[in-house]
């Protein structure tokens, strides 16, 4: 018995010493990546005047001339120096060099209203860069130095980028230049509400303050991606890490370079998420796409056709699985070529082509609503609607529409979500122009079975799900 407890406890020795030999042979080998590419990253720092203070001594009066007691603040305040301190404000960044003459790639978030931009090479070698341009919706910057012969970083494609993938980032977290961080690929297409035309890598590289406009590498050391923020509760890194595909970076670099601006394609619809509800009612075995809310006035969309109602779910033969997965793909498209859009509309696909418009700077629309009747409808559906008000349709710029007065606390319209103050303008994809028109489909639902509902709040259109009640 001790023979073989002997023979077990030497097994388990030699298997406990040779699964992290393994295990480490596994892992990858960066030294190779950061020895060609340290180099090429970049510290930058700017400053930012401030304002100063219209007195000579901050929260000191001022004194005679002659006053004894000047020459003994003058001593122990130095008011050019206090001053000075004031009025600089400094920022730390990272970023990479793209081309040998000096280009350098970054966030714009890292150079927002910077008077000055200072670049910090590798070697120590300063430089002040020029600000050649800056993109603040796909929070990329280009700089400038004047410089020849730099080296410069492979770039690589983001799109052939796997989930679970090794990545690496070099950077200057909280000013310590060239620190070197590893993770793996968490997702690909995050859409954050901040930012609806960057479809993010997420990673679990450890991203902190500093990092920002550094690059992302992939193990054969191209850069896949600018890193550019991370969520946190705390302030420092947790875990959850996002970086700009650098595709995207490049297409927003090159249209600075050349024309001072960036071009962003635009469909003019108002969208939201799919729920199973919604689902249901449009005839979807499960929920995906993004649901148009609204179809601007005189847009890409309103001329191609699109409706109230559509389910948006391929956009130039790429899935949207996700309404946030929408905008990236548009703003990307060629502006004045036609994209094809397929929708699901009365259940079933259909294909659309749009010709692509430039995102306007700004987009106003303006609707009024004529009088209406002080007449309320008590509605099956749990809920008691008026005639849209003049001062209501135009607040909510909209013409036409039944007004929710009443909601009752248990009922099929509480459960949907409802409430006092909305304007119902659809419903099942049929017009709400009336109280006739409401109390006329209201009637017609089938109880037990979800259909959409098309309401107006002041933060925009939404679609609800409503279910009718089996005995209403």
């Amino acid at each position: 018995m001790k023979f073989f407890s002997k023979h077990i406890q030497k097994f388990i020795v030699v298997l406990a010493f040779s699964l992290p030999l393994s295990v480490q042979a596994a892992l990858p080998d960066f030294t190779e990546i950061v020895e060609e590419s340290k180099d090429s990253v970049v510290n930058i720092s700017t400053k930012m005047k401030m304002k100063s203070s219209t007195s000579k001594r901050h929260n000191i009066p001022e004194l005679p001339e002659g006053s004894p007691f000047g020459e003994l603040f003058d001593k122990f305040f130095d008011h050019d120096e206090f001053e000075r301190r004031r009025r600089d404000s400094q920022s730390l960044g990272s970023g990479f060099i793209i081309s040998d003459d000096g280009y350098i790639l970054t966030n714009h978030h890292v150079i927002a209203g910077a008077d000055e931009v200072i670049v910090r090479m590798a070697n120590r070698k300063e430089y002040t860069a020029r600000v050649i341009g800056s993109d603040e919706a796909s929070d990329v910057a280009v700089l400038k130095v004047d410089a020849d012969n730099l080296p410069t970083l492979k770039i690589g494609d983001s799109d052939d980028l796997k989930v679970g993938e090794w990545v690496l980032a070099i950077g200057s977290p909280f000013g310590f230049d060239a620190t070197v961080t590893a993770g793996i690929v968490s997702a690909k297409g995050r859409n954050l509400p901040s930012d609806n035309y960057v479809p993010f890598i997420q990673t679990d590289v450890a991203i902190n303050p500093g990092n920002s406009g550094g690059p992302l590498f992939n193990l054969d050391g191209e850069v896949v991606g600018i890193n550019s923020q991370i969520y946190s509760r705390s302030g420092g890194f947790m875990g959850l890490s996002f970086a700009i595909p650098i595709e995207m970076a490049v297409d927003v670099a090159n249209q600075i370079k050349e024309t001072g601006s960036v071009s962003r394609g635009w469909l003019g619809v108002l969208i939201q998420e799919v729920t199973r509800e919604l689902a249901e009612s449009f005839g979807m075995e499960n929920p995906h796409g993004a649901l148009v809310a609204k179809v601007l006035d005189e847009s890409p969309a309103a001329e191609a056709g699109l409706q109230v109602g559509d389910v948006i779910v391929e956009f130039n033969g790429k899935k949207v699985m996700r309404s946030s997965g929408l905008p990236p793909l548009v703003g990307r498209a060629k502006v004045g070529r036609e994209a094809q859009v397929t929708v699901i509309r009365d259940k079933k696909r259909q294909d659309i082509g749009v010709v692509i418009a430039q995102l306007p700077s700004t987009i106003t629309q303006a609707a009024y609503q004529p009088e209406s009747k002080p007449e309320i409808e008590e509605s099956s559906l749990g809920m008691k609607v008026e005639e849209l008000s003049r001062d209501a349709g135009k607040r909510l710029k909209i013409e036409s529409g039944v007004q929710v007065v009443e909601v009752d606390e248990y009922g099929p319209a509480s459960d949907a979500g409802i409430q006092k103050g909305d304007v119902i303008t659809m419903i099942d994809n049929q017009a709400v122009e009336s109280l006739d028109d409401f109390e006329k489909i209201a009637g017609e639902l089938q109880s037990g079975k979800s259909v959409a509902l098309l309401v107006q709040r002041r933060a925009g259109p939404v679609f609800l799900a409503i279910r009718p009640d089996e005995d209403s």
